[in-house]
């Protein structure tokens, strides 16, 4: 038997920032979430997103040390449909107060390519085929 990736766990601190962050990227997270500690969404290929409150991972996980705040190791990549839509998913999540941390542009790898970071600082990649 060999094992499969199945889910990416991130740890928030403001659980309805997150949810409102994710689902713009249309991760279709439950109504409600907002006022749990845990919520998952499924995204297409069946790959799940984990959101657990810094409150639920450390009653579950007694002694685990979380990272500061900031800027973390963790990335998601989000591919898109076609550059125009790197372009205006990227304004838009800014404008909605995110922070851009690259603006979209031309990578040399044939990609139209845009970096912004989650309510928790963890860098959000875009990308589209160009």
């Amino acid at each position: 038997m060999t094992p499969r990736l199945d889910a990416i766990g991130l740890v928030v601190s403001d659980m309805a920032a997150s949810l409102a962050f994710y689902r713009r990227l249309g991760l279709d997270f439950p109504e409600g979430g907002e006022l749990l500690p845990h919520a998952e969404a499924a995204a297409p290929g069946g790959m799940r997103l984990l959101l657990d409150t810094e409150e639920t991972v450390r009653s579950f996980h007694p002694g685990l040390r979380l990272p500061p705040e900031g800027t973390g190791r963790t990335s998601l990549a989000f591919r898109c449909e076609n550059p125009a839509e790197v372009d205006a998913l990227y304004e838009a999540l800014v404008s909605a107060g995110h922070h851009g941390e690259l603006k979209p542009w031309d990578a040399v790898w044939g990609q139209r390519y845009a970096v912004v970071h989650d309510p928790d600082g963890n860098a959000v990649d875009l990308y589209a085929t160009s």
